[in-house]
């Protein structure tokens, strides 16, 4: 499950430790908070999508367009994703029972595929 990718010349990372999205421009050797906030949930997974970050949680998923420090609900009735991957045209969602879902709106609406 991604809770740290590379998104330009920055690592950033959901520390479970503090619920915050935090970022680096030291290859991870020092760490900066970007979003404190808890209405973002325990993260789950996290993408980078186009331009935005996408992430997965128990409240739901999530996009933001400002490098993480500020996140909008994209869809809330999804909060049983353990993890979310950039499959190229669409987004995929998966639940800890073995269910997939698909998104082919950004993560807005989701498909049950298998």
């Amino acid at each position: 499950m991604g809770l740290m990718i590379t998104y330009g010349n920055e690592l950033i990372r959901f520390n479970p430790a503090n619920g915050h999205i935090e970022y680096s421009t030291s290859r991870g050797a020092n760490w900066n908070c970007r979003c404190s906030s808890n209405s973002i949930g325990n993260v789950k997974g996290l993408i980078q999508y186009g331009n935005e970050l996408i992430l997965c949680s128990d409240k739901g998923v999530f996009y933001s367009t400002s490098k993480g420090a500020n996140w909008n609900v994209r869809c809330s009735s999804h909060k049983d994703f353990i993890d979310i991957q950039d499959a190229g045209k669409e987004l995929l969602g998966s639940t800890a029972d073995g269910h997939l879902y698909y998104s082919t709106s950004k993560g807005a609406n989701w498909n049950k595929r298998r």
